[in-house]
């Protein structure tokens, strides 16, 4: 599988240790008024890995569609609920990359917004950039605000 269940499990696990540590009194906080808060970095974080069912099973996803409300990340406010969903989704995401085939990780899926193509890639490279990269890069931003409004956290990579 292009896609290995021991670097999934890894990456949801260290992803974990960044939610759990969100303290519910610093969900509001901003490096910058232009900027995400800390509640919504961690939303968004955990709700990346939920995408990996629907990039397996559908084809395409129109994040914007011209007939319909445009997609949006959850705005859950207490931590331990982002946290419950997260663990959620990690199982749901994991039994379907297990049941993935080769095959259907092959087939080419495709990001639209207005219905107007943004790109098309394989599931197996969506499911590596998409999820699996774009949580490694949210979750680094969420480190950042998290050090930098005084939470508690442990390094990411500290083993």
């Amino acid at each position: 599988m292009q896609i290995t269940i021991d670097e999934f499990d890894d990456e949801m696990a260290r992803t974990r240790k960044v939610l759990a540590a969100v303290p519910a009194e610093r969900m509001a906080w901003k490096l910058d008024s232009k900027m995400q808060s800390v509640g919504w970095n961690a939303n968004h974080v955990a709700e990346i890995v939920g995408w990996t069912s629907d990039i397996i099973n559908q084809s395409e996803f129109d994040f914007a569609p011209v007939d319909g409300p445009a997609y949006k990340t959850p705005e859950i406010e207490d931590p331990q609920q982002i946290v419950a969903n997260f663990d959620s989704a990690v199982a749901t995401a994991r039994a379907a990359l297990l049941n993935a085939s080769e095959q259907t990780l092959a087939e080419q899926w495709t990001m639209k917004m207005g219905g107007q193509p943004l790109f098309t890639m394989t599931k197996g490279a969506c499911i590596r950039r998409w999820v699996l990269n774009h949580t490694v890069h949210h979750r680094a931003i969420l480190s950042l605000y998290l050090r930098l409004c005084g939470a508690e956290l442990t390094p990411v990579y500290d083993e």
